[in-house]
């Protein structure tokens, strides 16, 4: 298919002996995509998990959400927004919630589970099974609920517009996470 020997320009491939090794330091994401803290083939990379906000902020999200083992960190918070990372062990669930004021988006990154969401806390009538690559966009004033149905941590993110929790907020367990909302 390729003569090493006898180089021969092609449209279809590239020319080892005449190809301009400037054009591929001068390409304008070189660095970052061959950077180790931004190769997305690395297993071993791992990002500190911490409130970023309100700075400008760029992250694999779904490395980021796998990569978390706390049931709620903060991962960035600004005036209008927050984006916070949950890990939901095996059985168990967010918790039945309301957001008065906030309307919510979660996306799940791994596992499965079924969401819950009602006008009143007593009448949770939709109800939808979720898996990985699916979207929850949840309004204000809805009380709702995720409940981890599967075999391992239901791994999500979740977005509040405005913020919902604290700047830097970590619940390492959910039991942290409502002694939290209790104070």
């Amino acid at each position: 298919m390729y003569n090493f020997y006898k180089p021969y320009l092609c449209p279809y491939y590239i020319n080892p002996l005449i190809y301009n090794l400037r054009t591929i330091y001068n390409h304008p994401h070189y660095y970052r995509v061959n950077s180790p803290m931004y190769n997305s083939d690395s297993s071993k990379q791992f990002t500190k998990l911490k409130d970023y906000g309100p700075e400008p902020f760029v992250i694999n999200i779904d490395k980021a959400t796998k990569q978390n083992n706390t049931y709620r960190t903060a991962l960035w918070t600004g005036d209008n927004l927050q984006v916070t990372l949950m890990s939901i062990k095996v059985g168990d669930d967010i918790g039945l919630e309301v957001h008065p004021t906030v309307d919510q988006f979660i996306r799940i990154e791994e596992g499965q589970g079924l969401v819950q969401i009602g006008d009143q806390k007593n009448k949770l009538d939709y109800q939808e099974k979720v898996y990985d690559n699916f979207a929850i966009m949840i309004p204000a004033g809805k009380w709702h609920n995720v409940i981890n149905t599967g075999n391992k941590p239901l791994k999500l993110y979740a977005i509040y517009a405005p913020p919902e929790h604290p700047h830097g907020t970590v619940h390492k367990t959910k039991v942290d996470a409502e002694a939290s909302e209790e104070n």
